[in-house]
């Protein structure tokens, strides 16, 4: 299961993610974050990851998608901090793949 919460603030609209980011609840996340930057207004979207039990590669791909469309992700705990340095790397060399 997976729980996509929105807070809104002046600055930035913040997608909190709690549970399980696994298929089906990939699509979920994926469609929550382009309906928020579809309406941001100048503020910046923030996908905060701190209530993640369990990321699957279906994850991983979608977080380093994210990445690459400059989301900023918010994290805490070493586990989910050591993910997003790895798939920083992975969407760094994505990128320069493309170029």
């Amino acid at each position: 299961m997976l729980r996509i919460s929105i807070v809104d603030t002046p600055t930035q609209r913040r997608l909190v993610v709690e549970g399980k980011l696994i298929s089906p609840w990939t699509t979920e996340l994926r469609t929550a974050c382009d309906d928020a930057k579809a309406d941001l207004k100048g503020r910046s979207l923030v996908v905060d990851l701190k209530n993640l039990t369990i990321i699957s590669q279906e994850g991983e791909h979608l977080i380093t998608e994210l990445m690459n469309e400059n989301v900023k992700l918010q994290c805490c705990g070493p586990f989910t901090r050591l993910l997003l340095r790895r798939l920083s790397h992975r969407a760094r060399a994505l990128k320069e793949g493309a170029q």
